[in-house]
């Protein structure tokens, strides 16, 4: 529609009292036939027992024939070792406006040994689909077989690196292993498919991205092969697969991998709906931090923030994308032995969640976003319009139009470093538009809201709804901004300010309400007596207003609820709606539902109220905020060393004989020397033990050690039980933050004691015994299996002696059938279970801390606290290591027997290590366990060592012990 060029100036209207708050056929198919036109989005999904159809055509997803924009937000449950605390994150994705849950399930996660797969604990993958289910998420499910996601081989489990097959490839030896992982997985997900009613599986992406050229012979037979096995196994919800990322974007980082649906023989379907199947929502940081300035995640956050994500998901939208997936919504932690090289512990991510499950400032945008393509069809059908320029050139501006309704929508972007206001002529909007800096904007006209025609806007629409007797439309934008509303309205209404910022004024059958965003909190503003018979409230918000408005389907109509830090429930019966939900700070609770609602409850508890101006039930008084829990001092340390596989006398006999002369690794074998690598002896996570043996020695002067390892590997060595020293990798600069695989050649001259005792007469029995660390598997992403090179000790050679060596080999004992595979390395301490609750540390030392020792091996420390969180307060809690940088240490993080994570004192720069609720004990006592690895050269520490607050809110979720 063509605007009138008209500028309505804002008058005084007259004050009402208000309230001021504290604080299915063929399913992955194109459709055929005549258009479907735009119109009310699916209902909230379930496991509703009916069947559904999914198709699609070049806009969007089609649901049961309704259009849907797909705003899906990722995390991996494998990030989050608390089957409880799913829902946390569900829920709280849900209520910032996401529809759908993008969800990894690694192979390695789940098995620890061929033909074994475990889905049990916190491999639970038919809760985690189940929780989403009941949280009303559409769930789009990753099971590789390769991910890439920045974990250990790219999700593989270790044991393939040491199997025949190129990966990735048409290879049978390899597609043998990833059949029987599809039939595994697809087992628990054929359970939950939403074509059938069993659940909420609305889409499945096979693999990651391609590993070679897309259009590669082998790699299209491999993934042709992946599609009729996914088929075979009874998945038939639409397939797809993403085209390579690699060229720069308009943000001037790596393109995000764009989807494409999979038709028979793996051929892309034509016609198919703009798809990102990863949206940027952050990044990954490096060991030492260059990726990231050296600031951790704090940066990823700050770079990436509110402004930063909205001109990133409104481009993406004005370039007619409406399957976005945000990745990562929620990070979580690479615990165990779980990350990539490229990572470290924390996979905080920057997300809008934190590793915490805290909310974030960047989620105003995610927020506004979500909500507004939930509630206004009229985006899920948009084609270009024609050019439209604003007044100052310094803001570009994308026109779209939606055929059916006729609704324009305009994004605009300014790209400068200073806030531009200009108006739009050509749109026909004479009243000047602000956008930030670095920043974006969509304003719409010609949007029904309702049952009344919005002309245009100054600020973006978040959302629009009927609750009980009236339409609710809401505007939010940046604290300050004037906003200006513009409705048709043939006959004059009258308005009601139901606040004291709002003005309004009528002429020519349009009437203008402006606003400024923020000043009192949420503004609302009435109106009726336009010849329309449900009245319509309008409700203005800046972007921390907005954060606490929370709609709400039920079966009954919609919700509407203000105030709390989060709405996670809302059930109604009777004339009672119950809500569940948090709060941090006393707050006021405000709600708008279906008709005959008289009664509110919070958290199980009634809440009197009265009804308001604005139509709606109003709390009388403040719901309460949250008391925040103190935390204990970690005193009472007990302290005992270990490393008795470097002395001489240790009994190996139950070691594995490294006497291998062959391998499948891409890492070539020595000429003359046996097979050393870890993996090929079944040691896949975690430190590695070597003892070499010989007999006399002769003239060696020194002992070479060819090594292979993740990211910050390290080799020490000891020979007949004196230390020869320690080799570490070098910390990475940016340009190799992304290499996966680093090699290096440790040579210790020998001390001339050590020289003498080699050449006793009659010749001694000696030993060189090797610790190396090798960090985590490379991940495959060019499909050239170099997740198969070689970790541990590569090659043993002496200057001036040839001695013949008989090596073992030990790592990790047999996978904890609780924690999994990915939980324990090969330190003595934790083959013995020092890491335990349960272990019996009473003749250990006591030790107090910091320590000043200096010993190049392995040192436990071990201590008890208790917690006493009330059972209303989900509070989150952080265990934070700090030292003097200088220092070189490493350390291992137990948490009642959980390997939480690796810190290394001067390398960085994580010093802050979550604690995730079930696995700690809120209520009750825990035993946290740190293995220090030192190489002797400062000394080990630990240093300072104490418990964190992170958040705190009342409410939360039920958590089960894990």
């Amino acid at each position: 529609m063509e605007l009138s060029r008209r500028t309505f100036h804002a008058l005084a209207g007259t004050a009402a009292l208000g309230f001021a708050l504290t604080g299915s056929g063929s399913p992955s198919s194109a459709t055929s036939g005549r258009p479907v036109r735009t119109g009310p989005p699916p209902p909230v999904p379930s496991a509703d027992g009916e069947p559904h159809e999914i198709r699609f055509d070049r806009h969007s997803l089609l649901v049961d024939g309704r259009r849907l924009v797909l705003w899906a937000g990722e995390m991996h449950p494998f990030r989050l070792p608390s089957p409880s605390l799913w829902r946390d994150v569900l829920q709280k994705m849900r209520a910032h406006g996401h529809n759908a849950v993008t969800a990894c399930v690694a192979w390695n996660v789940h098995s620890p040994a061929p033909g074994r797969y475990d889905f049990s604990g916190v491999r639970d993958l038919d809760r985690f689909l189940r929780t989403a289910a009941e949280t009303g998420l559409y769930v789009v499910l990753r099971p590789g077989p390769h991910l890439g996601a920045d974990v250990d081989a790219g999700g593989f489990p270790g044991w393939l690196t040491a199997t025949g097959g190129r990966a990735r490839t048409a290879d049978p030896a390899y597609l043998r292993y990833a059949d029987e992982w599809l039939t595994a997985v697809d087992g628990v997900v054929a359970k939950h498919l939403f074509t059938r009613g069993t659940g909420t599986v609305l889409l499945y992406r096979l693999e990651d991205a391609p590993g070679t050229a897309a259009d590669d012979p082998s790699w299209r037979a491999h993934l042709s092969h992946l599609y009729e096995k996914v088929r075979a196994d009874g998945i038939d919800v639409p397939l797809f697969h993403t085209t390579g990322a690699g060229r720069p974007s308009r943000t001037g980082e790596v393109a995000p991998a764009r989807g494409q649906f999979l038709g028979k023989g793996a051929e892309p379907l034509g016609r198919a709906p703009a798809f990102l199947a990863e949206a940027g929502g952050g990044r990954s940081d490096a060991w030492g931090g260059a990726a990231l300035d050296g600031k951790g995640y704090a940066e990823a956050r700050r770079t990436r923030d509110a402004a930063w994500q909205r001109r990133t998901h409104l481009a993406d939208l004005a370039d007619g994308v409406t399957l976005h997936n945000v990745g990562m919504t929620y990070g979580g932690t690479s615990w165990g032995w779980l990350p990539a090289p490229s990572v470290y512990t924390s996979y905080d991510y920057g997300a809008v969640f934190d590793e915490a499950r805290n909310a974030t400032p960047g989620l105003a945008s995610v927020h506004g976003i979500g909500q507004l393509l939930r509630s206004v069809p009229d985006l899920a059908r948009l084609n270009p319009g024609r050019k439209v320029r604003a007044a100052d050139e310094r803001i570009e501006v994308r026109h779209l139009t939606n055929p059916d309704t006729g609704a324009h929508v305009y994004v605009l972007s300014n790209d400068t470093d200073e806030p531009v206001s200009a108006t739009l002529p050509d749109a026909g909007i004479d009243v000047p538009v602000t956008v930030p800096a670095r920043d974006a904007k969509l304003i719409a006209a010609g949007l029904r809201l309702g049952r009344r025609t919005m002309v245009y806007c100054s600020v973006q629409p978040m959302l629009s709804l009927t609750a009980g007797r009236q339409d609710i439309a809401v505007f939010a934008g940046r604290h300050g901004d004037l906003a200006q509303v513009v409705l048709d309205c043939a006959d004059e209404p009258t308005p009601m300010r139901l606040d004291a910022e709002p003005a309004w004024a009528y002429n020519l059958g349009k009437l203008n309400v402006s606003v400024p965003l923020g000043a009192g909190g949420l503004s609302r503003v009435r109106v009726e007596g336009d010849g329309v018979d449900t009245p319509m409230l309008l409700l203005f918000a800046d972007d921390a207003t907005a954060l606490r408005l929370w709609p709400h389907e039920t079966p009954s109509g919609h919700l509407l609820v203000y105030g709390p830090a989060l709405l996670r429930s809302a059930v109604l019966r009777g004339s009672t709606v119950h809500l569940t939900g948090d709060t941090v700070g006393a707050t006021g609770l405000e709600v708008w539902g279906p008709r005959g609602i008289t009664h509110v409850t919070w958290n199980g508890r009634p809440v009197p109220t009265r009804v308001s101006n604005s139509g709606s039930l109003l709390a009388l008084r403040p719901l309460p905020g949250v008391t925040r829990p103190a935390l204990p001092a970690l005193t009472g340390w007990r302290r005992r060393t270990e490393n008795p596989e470097a002395e001489p006398g240790f009994d190996d006999a139950d070691w594995t004989k490294a006497d291998r002369t062959t391998s499948f690794s891409t890492t070539p074998v020595p000429e003359g020397q046996p097979v050393l690598f870890a993996d090929d002896y079944g040691f896949h996570y975690g430190d590695v033990w070597y003892r070499g043996e010989w007999t006399g020695g002769g003239g060696a002067e020194s002992v070479s050690l060819s090594f292979s390892t993740g990211t910050q590997g390290l080799l020490m060595a000891w020979l007949d039980g004196e230390p020869l020293g320690t080799h570490r990798m070098p910390v990475p600069d940016e340009e190799r933050t992304g290499q996966g695989t680093w090699t290096a050649k440790a040579v210790f001259d020998l001390p001339e004691d050590l020289r003498a005792r080699l050449r006793e007469e009659p010749p001694a029995r000696h030993v060189l015994s090797v610790l190396v660390r090798p960090m985590q598997h490379d991940t495959d992403e060019g499909a050239r299996d170099t997740h198969k090179a070689a970790r541990g000790l590569t090659a043993v050679t002496f200057r001036g002696a040839s001695p013949e060596v008989t090596w073992r080999i030990q790592g990790a004992a047999v996978p904890d059938p609780v924690r999994g595979a990915l939980n324990n390395g090969g330190l003595y301490g934790e083959r013995e279970g020092w890491h335990l609750p349960d272990h019996d540390d009473r003749d250990w030392k006591e030790a107090e801390l910091p320590r000043a020792d200096r010993r190049q091996g392995v040192t436990w420390y071990r201590t008890r606290f208790r917690l006493d969180v009330d059972p209303g307060v989900d509070a989150s809690v952080g265990l934070v290591l700090d030292d003097d940088p200088e220092r070189a240490y490493r350390v291992q993080v137990f948490l009642n027997g959980w390997n939480l994570g690796q810190y290394i004192n001067d390398v960085g720069p994580q010093h802050t290590f979550v604690l995730p609720n079930g696995i700690l004990r809120t209520r009750g006592a825990n035993t946290l366990a740190l293995a220090v690895l030192s190489d002797g050269t400062s000394p080990s520490g630990p240093g300072e060592v104490r418990l964190a607050l992170l958040g705190a809110a009342a409410g939360g979720v039920p958590v089960e012990p894990v």
